[in-house]
């Protein structure tokens, strides 16, 4: 856990210098990145109390791993090394976290991150157990997502010209079939994730 927990710092940190190569110094908002994914999440579990709502984990579970990405970032912006950062994470993680209604959880997690601009490892570990989702989930799915927004970015995402429908799919979909695929304990999974994303994109565009 605390090698795959320094993967994705590393990770992160490589993809938000892709992007920006100060990110550090930028000052971006990422608690407010934070909160409106939340109400996005939160439109897939279900809150409208005049119609029928089931909630839909797997969109509910893809919302979580976009809120880990900012997660980490502002847990990288405090300095501390990947290796105490992913100590402070497995003893946040290894916490009993009693959850009750998931959708006030969600606001209790989401009022914290406004008022703190911050982000609570534990209030985000009860929202995951609120759905069941183990962390070998949310590795796999970070990683997956974040080999997937490199290869937007290297493809043209910033500047337009990548076109995210290839192959009558959405990238996201190719994403899923491919990593169903291969061993994601593998050490290289990320390398041979981004390689089989290359190929078929390279296959379905030719």
């Amino acid at each position: 856990m605390k090698q795959q927990l320094i993967t994705m710092l590393e990770l992160q940190n490589e993809m938000n210098a892709k992007v920006h190569a100060d990110w550090r110094q930028k000052e971006f908002e990422w608690y407010r990145a934070i909160w409106v994914e939340c109400a996005e999440l939160l439109d897939h579990y279900g809150w409208k109390w005049w119609k029928k709502q089931n909630p839909d984990i797997g969109q509910i579970a893809l919302e979580l791993v976009d809120i880990w990405h900012f997660g980490l970032s502002i847990m990288l912006l405090k300095g501390d090394s990947p290796e105490a950062i992913a100590d402070q994470v497995i003893e946040a993680f290894s916490e009993s976290h009693q959850g009750g209604d998931f959708r006030l959880d969600l606001e209790e997690f989401t009022g914290h991150t406004l008022s703190s601009k911050g982000f609570d490892i534990s209030r985000f570990a009860k929202l995951m157990q609120g759905i069941d989702m183990n962390f070998e989930q949310l590795y796999v799915g970070y990683v997956g997502k974040n080999v997937l927004n490199f290869f937007r970015q290297d493809h043209g995402y910033q500047d337009g010209s990548y076109h995210k429908q290839w192959g009558g799919k959405e990238d996201n979909e190719h994403l899923v079939d491919i990593v169903a695929e291969l061993d994601t304990s593998a050490s290289d999974f990320k390398d041979q994730l981004y390689a089989r994303m290359l190929t078929a994109y390279n296959k379905l565009n030719a």
